[in-house]
């Protein structure tokens, strides 16, 4: 129903032709022979809309990205939009040149998660490149310090939809804490009185990794140090960095996998200096590190729980936390950040500045941001076993 009324909305917008004159054709939709390289294939056109989508993703393979994505296509299947998907490959560079040749082929609505989290100048180089198209940007950060803020009032065309950076890693932090606190002996493995913790990274300049890193410590340490119990230790004494992050900035299970079998040669109960709990930034680097140490003889039935955190709450994440192999993870809503991003596409199809399309949002998922009126922020939720 939700979507129907989405639809029936738009297309009643679209009399306000807010984008005529834009250079969008909206005769034929893009098909997979039309569209350009690492580009999705696209949604399906109304003749009734003169709006033409285009989304960038700043990777294909990130897990929770692909449900947001997912759940889009649906959106915009059901507000009969033309759109269509394009994929970087982690890489800036060939982002700017994707909006830039889906500009000059006739692209009017641009949703952009960008490669570079956190940089302001490559936000202002995709608005230079827009011109007057407006811009969501959703779920990567586009400055930091409040630099975003400077971004987005200087371009009225440009709004941000995205989640409270600091949000997912305090709820991870308490999480992590109060687990820990009621499960204190059954966690200590070598009993010497203080846990033994591994941080994964994602990626080393992204603010929400940024974030999760350290309140996911430094929360967790306030609900230790609240009851007398000491702080946690980073398992390794000689690391020039409490954490371990993934160089290819892709959050992978794979780099967490990696890192984990490394850690595991020394680090291990045999050697009474067992990584005792695993905190990582995201469900993807949290599956691997399950992995390993299920390969290790841990985290199975009848074999001891080394706990295991992450965000997003994916489904494969859902289902590890089901199984008694992951202790918890932080919510991060996909459905609710497609329905923001397809609801606000709706406000500014009928005339609304992007600003003013999130400030009609009613759903209670979402919320403005207190610095910025073109920043909205979904919510995030704790996760653990039902």
């Amino acid at each position: 129903m939700k979507k129907k009324i989405l639809a029936v909305l738009l297309t009643f917008a679209m009399t306000a032709t807010l984008f005529a004159g834009c250079g969008g054709s909206s005769d034929a939709p893009a098909t997979n022979n039309d569209a350009p390289a690492s580009t999705e294939s696209a949604g399906t056109a109304g003749t009734e809309s003169n709006v033409k989508v285009s989304v960038f993703w700043y990777d294909e393979s990130d897990v929770y990205l692909s449900t947001v994505r997912t759940e889009l296509n649906e959106e915009l299947d059901a507000l009969g939009v033309e759109y269509d998907n394009q994929f970087a490959a982690n890489d800036q560079a060939k982002q700017i040149d994707q909006i830039k040749t889906a500009i000059a082929g006739g692209s009017n609505l641009l949703i952009v998660n960008v490669v570079t989290s956190g940089a302001p100048d490559t936000a202002e180089d995709i608005l230079a490149a827009a011109g007057d198209i407006p811009v969501i940007f959703f779920n990567r950060a586009i400055g930091t310090d409040g630099s975003d803020v400077t971004v987005l009032s200087e371009n009225p065309t440009a709004c941000f939809i995205g989640t409270g950076a600091p949000e997912a890693g305090h709820m991870q932090g308490k999480m992590v804490g109060e687990y820990v606190l009621a499960n204190y002996d059954t966690v200590d493995l070598n009993g010497d009185g203080v846990i033994s913790y591994a941080m994964m990274k994602g990626d080393e300049a992204n603010i929400e990794a940024i974030y999760r890193t350290q309140y996911g410590v430094e929360d967790a340490n306030a609900v230790l140090t609240a009851a007398g119990k000491p702080e946690l230790k980073y398992f390794d004494e000689q690391a020039t960095t409490n954490y371990q992050v993934d160089l290819g900035g892709a959050w992978s299970a794979q780099a967490a996998t990696d890192y984990m079998i490394t850690n595991l040669v020394s680090f291990n109960e045999a050697n009474g200096n067992m990584i005792e709990l695993v905190i990582c930034n995201n469900d993807g680097m949290a599956e691997g590190v399950v992995a390993t140490l299920q390969a290790n003889g841990y985290n199975t039935e009848g074999k001891h729980m080394i706990p295991v955190f992450g965000v997003d709450a994916t489904d494969n994440a859902k289902s590890l936390i089901a199984e008694g192999a992951m202790t918890g993870t932080v919510k991060q809503d996909a459905d609710g950040m497609a329905a923001a991003i397809a609801q606000t596409l709706v406000g500014i199809s009928g005339g609304l500045a992007p600003a003013d399309a999130l400030a009609a949002l009613t759903d209670a998922r979402f919320s403005i941001a207190a610095d910025c009126n073109g920043k909205l922020f979904v919510a995030y939720a704790p996760y653990t076993a039902e």
